[in-house]
């Protein structure tokens, strides 16, 4: 187990060094000058050629890639262009606003995804079935900057319940991007729920179970349920990484200040630093959280525990 977990850290290496090579030459083909950007319009073209010199942006491609590389192997990211912020220190101060968002979002997601998903297997064809699979089709169907300006005519602006931006009002203030978040994810999770419950409960020995006189909640939780968890679990995982990596255009609505509301920013800004910077960190999250998934998997199914351990 420990080989396949060292394994799999090391491929994270060349996931961050494929990304950031991406990133970095897209950065530079992107039109504007970070002299420019940096010094203002008022910069003569002696102090921008100065700047160039002075960061080096004079030199090829590759030879800026290799200085940036060895920058980020001793945790230098390099300075916000705009503000001459450290972008390491810029990310992890945005960074535990999103992984709140995320996990807050996550646990809706469960507590309410999950219950219903089995229900909805369980009483297959009844009412329940029908009601959950049309919810399902209307949360995916829904984009999340719809359901987000929604929540914030409804509860910010006509019942004056909940702020409608910023992180200022304390829980208050995480409900409305949370639900927002949710809801997509409720939708697909309910249905992994379902289908992964359907093709458990066809099992043979779901029936010898009820033929020993088990309760027939023992027999949906305790042997059900724990078998169709392997598909569950990915799909938990995923959201995660998704919402870590892309919950962008939700903290953008509400101005949460998180990674991805200032990643936008720091676009319209042309801060080529920080948008590197900050790829490169969310690339290297989301590859952590989907190794945490694939170590969870072998905790719950003996089987992978023992391929992990031939490998």
């Amino acid at each position: 187990m420990a080989k396949y977990i060292t394994k799999r850290i090391l491929m994270i290496i060349p996931i961050v060094i494929f990304v950031s090579f991406v990133v970095y030459c897209v950065m530079d083909l992107v039109p504007g000058d970070p002299a420019r950007t940096a010094l203002g319009d008022e910069a003569t073209e002696e102090q921008l050629e100065i700047y160039r010199e002075d960061h080096g942006l004079n030199e090829p491609i590759v030879v800026r890639y290799a200085h940036y590389i060895g920058g980020l192997l001793h945790g230098d990211m390099g300075k916000s262009i705009y503000n001459n912020e450290d972008v390491w220190q810029l990310y992890f101060s945005k960074l535990p606003y999103t992984l709140l968002l995320a996990v807050a979002s996550v646990i809706l997601t469960v507590i309410t995804s999950i219950p219903l998903g089995i229900l909805a297997a369980v009483k297959r064809n009844e009412w329940v079935d029908t009601g959950a699979s049309a919810l399902s089709f209307i949360g995916l169907a829904m984009p999340n900057f719809w359901i987000g300006l929604l929540l914030i005519i409804l509860f910010s602006v006509h019942l004056g319940w909940l702020p409608s931006s910023g992180a200022g009002a304390g829980w208050k203030s995480l409900i409305l991007p949370m639900i927002t978040c949710g809801t997509g994810n409720m939708a697909a999770l309910t249905r992994t729920t379902r289908s992964a419950m359907l093709d458990v409960l066809r099992q043979d020995y779901l029936r010898t179970a009820r033929a020993k006189g088990l309760n027939e909640h023992l027999v949906i939780i305790r042997h059900a349920f724990k078998n169709a968890q392997i598909p569950i679990v990915t799909m938990i995982g995923t959201q995660c990484a998704t919402l870590v990596g892309g919950a962008l255009i939700t903290e953008r609505v509400f101005a949460w200040p998180g990674i991805g509301s200032y990643l936008v920013d720091s676009i319209l800004k042309s801060d080529y630093e920080v948008v590197t910077g900050f790829v490169i960190m969310t690339a290297v999250v989301v590859s952590l959280i989907l190794l945490l998934v694939d170590i969870i998997y072998a905790f719950m199914d003996p089987r992978i525990k023992a391929e992990y351990a031939r490998s």
